[in-house]
């Protein structure tokens, strides 16, 4: 019998204003849950240039590192390759090039800059929570499933 041949994964990118909240944690979540099977990037339509601190210190509560990422933009991810592209809230904006096959979805979710340790938890548990059902609906991986 012939090896079945490695299924490339879902490529996401997760799309927010300045790169340093809301579309980290997400890009942190999916390649996570993913595990192997979904590759997520994240940028910002208006940089930051830095993670803010809070961000770290929301996702390190969930045992999650932001190692390796760090605050981008558009032209730094390789857009027209990805198969989705989430806006992380409706203020952001996100030209996607001509031609470009993937899906795009909207999340409305409020962006943290500037809140306490408390909100910054929230919208954290609530990416999660998105990051989850999208994965799920992506793969075939059970343990991305929330139990019964």
């Amino acid at each position: 019998m012939e090896p079945q041949p490695t299924k490339a994964p879902v490529k996401v990118l997760f799309v927010c204003i300045g790169n340093s909240c809301r579309s980290q944690m997400a890009e942190a979540f999916a390649n996570r849950l993913g595990r192997g099977q979904v590759r997520a990037w994240s940028a910002g339509s208006a940089p930051l240039g830095q993670i803010v601190p809070m961000t770290y210190d929301a996702m390190k509560e969930k045992g999650i590192t932001l190692e390796g990422q760090w605050s981008k933009g558009l032209a730094d991810v390789p857009v027209a390759e990805m198969d989705i592209v989430v806006g992380m809230g409706c203020e952001v904006d996100c030209p996607l090039p001509a031609g470009f096959k993937g899906r795009r979805i909207e999340w409305n979710i409020s962006d943290p800059y500037g809140e306490d340790a408390a909100y910054y938890g929230s919208v954290r548990d609530l990416i999660e929570g998105q990051v989850k059902a999208l994965v799920e609906g992506l793969t075939d991986n059970s343990e991305a499933a929330p139990s019964a």
